[in-house]
């Protein structure tokens, strides 16, 4: 194959070519945390929607004077809805604990995270992703993602803010 022949396979394929995004559970998560992640500007939206499972929705819970309410969404509408904010703002999600649950094709993970400005940076805001996912045969996929903050009245107990030794999948 001659030197062209690869740079055009190349420079077609790169785009597809996130090696190992559903491979695992835990690379399934830490490439969503990857996606959403960076200085200001444009995130690789095309590769977080091959993370999720047709059907997936995402789930923030949100304090209302009535109470905690969720907010349910799509993957393409939290892109509409964070996309602005991270044109404008750099954002580093980042998990620090993790607790895995699997059976046959189907896992959880309760993923303890900080939110960041920059890294290395104090953490803005900490909370909890409970990640649900299913074993395709594209790989592990998220199906979905349900989170709180931590919040005056709802601190994160200190059981979830390490892993646990046997935390390994």
């Amino acid at each position: 194959m001659n030197l062209y022949a690869v740079a055009v396979a190349v420079t077609f394929l790169a785009p597809f070519a996130v090696a190992g995004d559903g491979d695992s559970i835990d690379s399934a998560v830490r490439a969503v945390y990857d996606t959403i992640s960076g200085p200001a500007g444009t995130r690789d939206w095309p590769r977080f929607r091959r993370l999720f499972a047709e059907g997936a929705r995402m789930i923030p819970m949100r304090v209302t004077p009535q109470g905690a309410a969720p907010s349910v969404m799509t993957p393409d509408d939290y892109e509409k809805r964070a996309s602005a904010n991270f044109e404008k703002n750099a954002f580093y999600e980042s998990e620090v604990a993790h607790r895995v649950e699997t059976f046959g094709n189907i896992a959880h993970v309760f993923s303890t995270y900080e939110s960041r400005h920059a890294p290395g940076e104090k953490p803005f805001a900490r909370g909890i992703n409970s990640f649900q996912l299913v074993k395709t045969a594209g790989g592990w996929k998220v199906m979905t993602i349900l989170w709180d903050s931590e919040r005056g009245g709802n601190p994160l107990p200190e059981k979830y803010q390490s892993s646990p030794k046997n935390a390994a999948n």
